[in-house]
């Protein structure tokens, strides 16, 4: 149930706020809402946008049941009319976005969300959920994908996810983000994740020697046999085992697929367990190596010469460790009559950081002469600037603070429109085809912003003419 059933997987406040729009006389009117983070999670310089496709068959697909409609009337705060007008209720608003899988940062919207007002609160719980969760897990498996090599790491989190449903979510923003396959047989059916494992350390000790446990498990799968070997004792035994059976299998026509270490001095074990199946003439078995990985434990692997080609991370990557949850918030920026002319919103704060930006907006990105991103900003919808003259670009928060950019070889709108009227597009890429698009996104960010730590800080501007909105509200606001 990665994508909510029902329209009433909500905040109750969304609900009360939605009866006192249509008895103020407020439902008519058209909101513009921008849902952003306020900063990048893990302290990396980037964010890896997840969670689109599945915030948008939420949206078309959102109704209240029978039994939603008897469980609102049982709390006794709505009014019948209200309550009426929710049982006929569907979404038939605009959505603008970047591709799922994009490189965003941030301040910049990720979602515009257009549509009666009503409509745009009521959704505001679900795809704030939605897309914060996918975000942050996606950001996380690309930082540790980006330390372990593309197409080297395994999602094994099922066990140790958030409930079930943060276990089928997390696989499929694990992939996003860069991972090879699951261990999560859900979420390969679901979403055609390519499946991955080897067996536990129960298989080697039910039988009476783990010789024997590992020649029985490669006669059954001889096209797909990974070995763990720590059960007893990594070199003493485990691997001198797998050896042999790797070349039992040599000799009947089959080869050993890997071995996988579990526990222990990851570096030293692999590096020992490379010379020893080298020195047997298994040069094309892959070392498999799991147990409390990410990003930063991977780094230190390969800085000390690890022979690790295949990491299977689980706990670290779908709970997000480090940062359980990233802020990710839903902010009006504009309100207009039924006909009538955009109203400019934005949210004032003594912490200047909790401020939102107003307007209905549009993100241009930057780039260089050969593809790498320069900067991205901030302008009114509507509104292109002349990035051939050069474009004078605003800090978000700090007035004093401005650059101008020059030699920019191309720029693009991010925002696309991926929902019109409450219809998705008719173009809804593959998830294939969503991780090959984030691959690609984070190979034109510069490689200083992709460090793990102090990473440089990839700079997002306000144009000229939502700065000058944006301060004189903000100067008004105050007064």
């Amino acid at each position: 149930m990665s994508v909510p059933p029902s329209a009433i997987m909500t905040d109750l406040y969304q609900l009360t706020m939605m009866q006192g729009y249509l008895e103020t006389g407020l439902s008519d009117d058209e909101a513009c809402f921008d849902l952003f983070f306020r900063s990048n999670p893990f302290g990396g310089g980037y964010t890896l946008f997840a969670g689109l496709e599945e915030a948008l068959n939420f949206l078309e697909a959102m109704r209240f049941s029978a039994e939603d409609m008897e469980y609102l009337d049982s709390l006794g705060i709505f009014n019948k009319a209200f309550l009426d007008f929710l049982a006929g209720f569907k979404f038939t608003g605009d959505v603008h976005s970047p591709d799922e899988g994009c490189v965003v940062f941030p301040l910049e919207p990720v979602l515009r969300v257009t549509a009666p007002l009503y409509q745009c609160q009521l959704v505001e719980t679900a795809l704030l959920n939605i897309i914060n969760f996918q975000t942050l897990i996606a950001t996380k498996s690309a930082r540790i994908c980006q330390e372990a090599g593309h197409d080297n790491v395994i999602e094994f989190g099922l066990r140790r996810a958030q409930g079930v449903d943060g276990g089928l979510t997390a696989s499929r923003a694990a992939y996003v983000g860069g991972c090879s396959g699951t261990s999560n047989m859900l979420a390969g059916k679901k979403y055609g994740i390519p499946v991955r494992g080897t067996h536990a350390h129960s298989w080697v000790t039910a039988f009476d020697s783990e010789l024997e446990a590992f020649q029985k498990f490669a006669a059954i799968f001889p096209d797909n046999c990974i070995l763990l070997v720590d059960t007893y004792d990594t070199l003493k035994s485990g691997v001198p085992n797998a050896i042999k059976t790797g070349l039992e299998m040599k000799g009947r026509g089959h080869k050993l697929l890997g071995i996988r270490l579990d526990s222990g001095d990851l570096a030293f074990l692999s590096i020992e367990a490379r010379k020893a199946l080298d020195a047997a003439g298994l040069h094309d078995t892959k070392i498999v190596a799991s147990n409390e990985l990410d990003e930063n434990i991977i780094h230190d692997l390969k800085a000390q010469g690890a022979k690790i080609d295949i990491f299977g991370v689980g706990t670290r990557l779908v709970t997000g460790f480090g940062e359980p949850a990233i802020t990710g918030v839903y902010k009006m920026s504009a309100l207009r009559k039924k006909g009538g002319e955009w109203v400019n919103k934005l949210k004032l704060s003594e912490w200047a950081a909790k401020s939102s930006l107003p307007g209905v907006k549009q993100v241009w990105r930057m780039k260089e002469a050969d593809g790498t991103m320069m900067a991205d900003l901030i302008e009114m919808d509507g509104e292109k600037p002349d990035f051939s003259q050069g474009v004078w670009g605003h800090h978000p928060i700090l007035d004093y603070q401005k650059k101008f950019y020059d030699n920019v070889a191309g720029a693009e709108p991010m925002l696309k429109p991926v929902m019109t009227g409450g219809k998705a597009a008719k173009h809804r890429p593959a998830l294939k085809e969503i991780r090959e698009h984030a691959r690609q996104s984070l190979s034109a960010l510069h490689h200083t912003t992709k460090r793990l730590l102090n990473p440089h800080r990839y700079k997002v501007s306000l144009g000229q003419n939502l700065n000058d909105i944006t301060m004189k509200m903000r100067e008004e606001g105050k007064e």
